[in-house]
């Protein structure tokens, strides 16, 4: 099986790779595919970059560097990962994703960097659970140490 996991380097998303590591660590066979999306650029970055080509650039490295700490994890547990890049309309372009890598599964925190405070359940995972036909689990924040 595959599992899709919507990374925007959030600590919500960071708990669903964990979560998926665990999956993997108790005996589930599975591969990861890391994904991110990266939102269109704004008319105002349009205007200062003058050129698509940079706006490519950056919105690819900012995407990378979301990565970052998923396939760190991931490293770290001696679990192999793809990794997946975008720009769009985040959920619906994760969807588009999971089918084409062949998900079975899409694993993803509650909420991310972008949703209001003090909401249980973020848009993306929102729009997924309602859109997907891919199961859909959504891991909760969970406790850590530092807090």
């Amino acid at each position: 099986m595959k599992i899709l996991l919507p990374v925007d380097g959030s600590g919500a998303s960071l708990d669903a790779v964990h979560h998926a590591l665990r999956l993997i660590r108790e005996g589930l066979a599975a591969e990861l595919v890391l994904a991110n999306v990266q939102e269109p650029a704004s008319l105002y970055e349009l205007l200062r970059a003058h050129d698509a080509e940079v706006i490519e650039n950056l919105t690819r490295a900012a995407g990378e560097h979301s990565l970052q700490a998923a396939a760190a994890l991931c490293a770290q547990a001696g679990v192999e990962c793809d990794q997946v890049l975008g720009q769009g309309e985040p959920a619906h372009l994760l969807i588009d994703m999971a089918e084409d890598a062949g998900c079975g599964l899409i694993v993803m925190g509650s909420r991310g960097k972008g949703d209001t405070p003090g909401t249980r359940l973020g848009s993306v995972a929102h729009a997924l659970l309602h859109d997907s036909r891919i199961p859909v689990t959504v891991v909760h924040p969970r406790e850590r140490e530092d807090t």
